[in-house]
C-alpha cells in the first residue's frame, strides 16, 4: 500500500493513506542503505505488520527543517517580537530556491508596527514581490489557502515568527501550541518539537521546530549567485562574475543605481564568505 509520512515521533512513523493512518516502523535494511526516512517521503507499507519497506525517490529534500517532497515554502517573518531578521529571510530564500522549492513570503505580527515601521515592511514587501517571489500577510488567509490548495507547504522562520499560530487560524479544529514572547531574550520559545503534515485547504502544511541560525554550505560559491534572482537581469562583462571585486560587474552597478536592495547584496556577501569557508 501507498502512503505518505506525515510525522515522526521516536521511531514510530506515521503514514497517511487515503483515509487511514498507520503507526509503522522502518526496515532495518534503511539503517544498512544509510537512508532515514522523513516526513513528506512517499512510501510503500506493510499495512498488516505495520512496516515501512520502500521509499519512492524525492523531488527535494531540506535538511533544516528535515521534510521531502516540498512544492512550497512559507518563510514566516516576524516584523516585530521578535524583530524583522533580513539575513535568515534570505538565507531561507537561498536554500530553498536552491532546492527548487517555490518560496513564499508571509510577514506576521504587523498590527505591532507604527506607521513609519509599516511603511518599510510595505517597500521590502514591493522588492520581493518585484524580485519575482510571492509575499503575503498572515491575515490573508483566502489567498494563504489558495497557494495551499493541492500542495505540500513547509513553514520555515524564527523561533516566535507565528508558524504555529498561523496554521492555528487556518483550521479552527486545530490547537497546536503556542507561547510567549521571552521579553529577556527578545525571541519566542520552541513550543513545536517536531515535523508534523496537516491536511489543511485541500493541501498539507507542514508545522516545524523554529530556528534564529542556519548554514548554507550545501550550495556551491559559484551556484550562490542564481539564489538571487534579480542578479540574473544584470550583465557582467565575466561570465564567472562573483559580484565582489570584478571589473564591469552589472550587479554591483545597479547595487549603485538603487535597483537592488542594499541588504540583498550585503547578505549575498555574508553567504558568500561563509560558503568559502566549506569549499
Amino acid at each position: 500500500m501507498n502512503g505518505k509520512i506525515t510525522r515522526i515521533i521516536s521511531n514510530l512513523y506515521t503514514v497517511k493513506s487515503g483515509d487511514l493512518t498507520y503507526g509503522c516502523r522502518a526496515r532495518g535494511k534503511f539503517r544498512n542503505l544509510g537512508i532515514s526516512p522523513v516526513v513528506g517521503d512517499n512510501v510503500v507499507i506493510d499495512q498488516e505488520e505495520n512496516y515501512i519497506l520502500e521509499i519512492e525517490p524525492r523531488r527535494n529534500e531540506l535538511k533544516r527543517p528535515v521534510i521531502a517532497n516540498v512544492d512550497i515554502c512559507f518563510i514566516v517573518t516576524s516584523t516585530k517580537k521578535p524583530d524583522l531578521d533580513l539575513v535568515l529571510l534570505d538565507k531561507l530564500l537561498s536554500v530553498v530556491i536552491y532546492n527548487e522549492i517555490t518560496p513564499v513570503i508571509c510577514f506576521t505580527k504587523t498590527d505591532l508596527l507604527n506607521d513609519l515601521e509599516m511603511e518599510t515592511i510595505e517597500n521590502i514587501k514591493k522588492y520581493y514581490e518585484m524580485i519575482g517571489i510571492k509575499c503575503v500577510y498572515n491575515t490573508e488567509k483566502t489567498l494563504i489557502k489558495k497557494i495551499v490548495e493541492g500542495n505540500t507547504v513547509v513553514l520555515a522562520g524564527q523561533t516566535g515568527a507565528g508558524k504555529s499560530s498561523l496554521i492555528n487560524s487556518l483550521d479552527e479544529n486545530l490547537h497546536i501550541e503556542t507561547n510567549e514572547i521571552s521579553e529577556a531574550l527578545g525571541r519566542g520559545k520552541h513550543t513545536t518539537r517536531h515535523v508534523e503534515l496537516y491536511e489543511i485547504a485541500n493541501g498539507y502544511i507542514a508545522d516545524t521546530p523554529g530556528f534564529s541560525a542556519l548554514d548554507i554550505k550545501e550550495i556551491g560559491k559559484e551556484e550562490l549567485k542564481y539564489t538571487f534572482p534579480e542578479f540574473d537581469k544584470y550583465e557582467c562583462r565575466f561570465r564567472d562574475c562573483m559580484h565582489k571585486k570584478e571589473n564591469d560587474c552589472g550587479v554591483k552597478k545597479a547595487l549603485d543605481e538603487k535597483l537592488i536592495l542594499q541588504s540583498r547584496y550585503n547578505n549575498y556577501l555574508l553567504f558568500l564568505e561563509e560558503v568559502e569557508k566549506w569549499k
